[in-house]
């Protein structure tokens, strides 16, 4: 029975040891001391400045903690992050860079669905291990189109299962759809609709935005004039308050029903009022602060969601996501070996192919036929309450 691999920093060290010994047994190698070099390819201007900040700070927070951990066995993390401005153009000329550097042991994209899509064939040409944060399934799907392509984010597929779950149990017959117009809404809806039949839920409106919106009115009006008993809302955050905004001036009060792309900051600010009790699909990290830390894991997490608040004055949902990508390729990086001083890419893919690891976002498991890792056991239900997310009882 294989054991998850802890984000703490003692089983990080457990695997460090292994690596050392085995080391060890074969002539006693020269003490490799290079830089682990991980590359980000962010959105850290444009339509997804937000989550592009959140991800660079997690990012970057959780190297320092690696570095001063002592774990990595006389190794450092070093970062190269370039910003892609929320464009696909500007991202695949950032990847074609970073697999070109030899430096460069893998590269971590951003939430950017078409950045993430565009770049995979560079990806398996340059045969460069890269970890996407974007969430849509043809991120790593196919597979033996995305060999060298992994994705650390909720699946459309499992959101969907478990906002049905939820409508159902509301007892919830008739909803109205508002989903990004991008891969990932595209699929997020025929995912719905899939489940929605199962259940006997009826779509009796549906209206898509962009990430660049900055109202949603329209929108809004279209979906609530159909009746709804709920809104379905499948969109990144920005969006998704403006869209809970824009259904209350028009007079809905019925359920508002959030996908986890739409996870932002863990307070409210403005929107706090519109969003009161609306639902969310996440992972339990975003609101760990309810949680009792009962195992390792849950108090890693809870020691993650207190250091970024602490370093940051805030918490943001997606963060952890970004943190677990870089564990999985320092670990990876780590048990690859090879000479001293040279990034061996093709032994790292395939150790992030077989990664197990009890993250910070929830379980992980990579296997060959499935490079999405975050499994749906990591999902919960939120809820809005008194201007935060809140575990839902």
């Amino acid at each position: 029975m294989t054991t998850f691999r802890s984000a703490s920093a003692a089983a990080l060290a457990s695997a460090l040891l292994a690596t050392t010994l085995t080391g060890c047994q074969f002539g006693g190698q020269e003490q490799d001391t290079s830089p682990i070099v991980i590359a980000a390819d962010l959105e850290l201007s444009g339509a997804a400045a937000g989550v592009g900040k959140a991800y660079r700070q997690a990012l970057e927070l959780k190297r320092d903690q690696l570095n001063a951990s002592g774990v990595l066995n006389g190794r450092s993390i070093e970062l190269l992050v370039k910003d892609n401005r929320s464009d696909a153009s500007e991202s695949l000329r950032n990847v074609a860079d970073f697999s070109n550097d030899q430096r460069v042991s893998a590269i971590i994209m951003g939430g950017c669905h078409e950045c993430a899509v565009g770049a995979a064939r560079t990806v398996n040409e340059k045969q460069v291990p890269t970890v996407a944060l974007a969430a849509a399934d043809a991120v790593a799907n196919p597979v033996a189109d995305r060999r060298y392509m992994f994705k650390l984010a909720p699946n459309p597929a499992d959101n969907a299962s478990a906002l049905t779950v939820e409508l159902s149990r509301r007892s919830i017959d008739t909803v109205g759809l508002l989903r990004s117009n991008d891969p990932y809404g595209r699929e997020g809806a025929t995912a719905l609709r899939r489940e929605f039949d199962k259940a006997g839920i009826k779509v009796v409106a549906e209206a898509s935005v962009r990430d660049t919106d900055t109202e949603v009115d329209r929108q809004a009006n279209q979906l609530t004039s159909a009746a709804p008993e709920a809104l379905v809302i499948w969109t990144p955050p920005e969006q998704a308050m403006l869209a809970a905004s824009a259904a209350r001036r028009l007079g809905f009060t019925g359920g508002l029903f959030l996908d986890a792309l739409a996870a932002g900051d863990l307070f409210l600010g403005p929107s706090a009022k519109a969003a009161e009790r609306a639902t969310l699909v996440f992972t339990q990290t975003l609101v760990i602060d309810d949680v009792i830390a009962t195992t390792p894991a849950k108090a890693a997490r809870r020691q993650w969601f207190q250091g970024y608040t602490a370093r940051f004055g805030g918490y943001h949902g997606s963060s952890s996501f970004a943190a677990d990508a870089v564990q999985l390729i320092a670990d990876a990086e780590l048990r690859a070996g090879g000479q001293a001083g040279q990034v061996d890419r093709e032994g790292i893919r395939n150790l992030l192919e077989t990664s197990q690891l009890d993250g910070l976002s929830g379980p992980i498991r990579m296997t060959p036929d499935n490079h999405s890792g975050l499994m749906p056991q990591a999902l919960t239900t939120l809820v809005a309450r008194n201007g935060r997310w809140r575990l839902a009882s």
